[in-house]
């Protein structure tokens, strides 16, 4: 599978954070962004001017929040329509979902857990195959976080994933957090399962903080610092994987953009490191 025509270490643009890069100026490494497409597909007057002057000059990534690729609901295919044309818009490289469902009959505000059955898994595929009809393209879905597992799973987190990837034959949004907060929520190796990952289909990368509820209870928040553990993970997928377009998700409690730029310099600077390492053995 191609890879994506961007590279480089990212950032995500929330509304609460284009008056504080603009203030700001100068946002190097960061190389790409990433919206959220509901928020900015429908603006218009200043935040549209505002969205433009970014997307002008850094390639954006669009990650959704509410198709609901898992959920019972029909597929909004007129949103789906509506993507396709502010993608092209703004020349976006990808569009990329949630492996979860956020619908039932209306909005549920909150990313619900898919049940680890082959039946999930391909009904999920074949609703990601009409979207990709849709757009002319493949689409990515992102490995999530979830608090409960589903009663009547017949298939392990990774079994379940892997299914999916493969029969819509679309790519990988890794979250290397999601990855970190389901192996102490859920007990298992996060190293271990990022291994089984298909390296093929990976897109792109987040990485991002979380809240500790409890010693054994994570919370997947994206209001904090990235914490060592998950930086050691991105590091092994590094490793492992190779070196991908990699983007720091940060939703709310915002730090001065300087804390933010310097979480994304780390990843610059681990892909650099990484991506030697890659070349020199290539090289060998």
């Amino acid at each position: 599978m191609k890879k994506l025509n961007i590279s480089g270490a990212g950032i995500g643009l929330r509304r609460g954070l284009v008056s504080p890069f603009q203030s700001h100026g100068d946002l190097n490494p960061v190389q790409f962004m990433e919206v959220a497409p509901e928020n900015w597909m429908t603006v218009g007057g200043k935040s549209h001017h505002d969205f433009m002057a970014f997307a002008e000059r850094y390639p954006m990534i669009l990650h959704g929040l509410s198709l609901s690729i898992g959920g019972p609901d029909d597929l909004n295919v007129a949103f789906v329509k509506a993507l396709k044309k502010f993608k092209a818009s703004i020349n976006s490289p990808i569009y990329s979902e949630h492996l979860s469902y956020c619908t039932d009959g209306g909005q549920l505000y909150d990313l619900m857990p898919i049940p680890f059955t082959e039946e999930a898994a391909d009904y999920v595929a074949d609703r990601v195959l009409q979207v990709q009809d849709i757009l002319g393209e493949r689409m990515a879905l992102e490995n999530v976080s979830y608090y409960l597992r589903q009663p009547n799973s017949e298939l392990s987190e990774i079994e379940f994933i892997n299914h999916v990837l493969n029969k819509a034959d679309c790519y990988l949004h890794l979250d290397v957090n999601n990855i970190h907060v389901n192996s102490v929520n859920h007990h298992y190796n996060p190293y271990e399962f990022l291994d089984q990952l298909p390296t093929e289909r990976i897109a792109y990368i987040h990485i991002a903080g979380h809240y500790n509820e409890a010693e054994d209870l994570i919370v997947d928040t994206h209001g904090a610092a990235v914490i060592e553990p998950v930086w050691r993970i991105l590091e092994h997928t590094y490793q492992h994987h190779g070196v991908y377009p990699t983007l720091l998700e940060r939703d709310f409690n915002y730090p001065p953009v300087a804390e933010l730029l310097a979480e994304v310099s780390r990843i610059d600077a681990l892909q650099q490191q990484y991506r030697d390492s890659h070349e020199q053995q290539a090289i060998i």
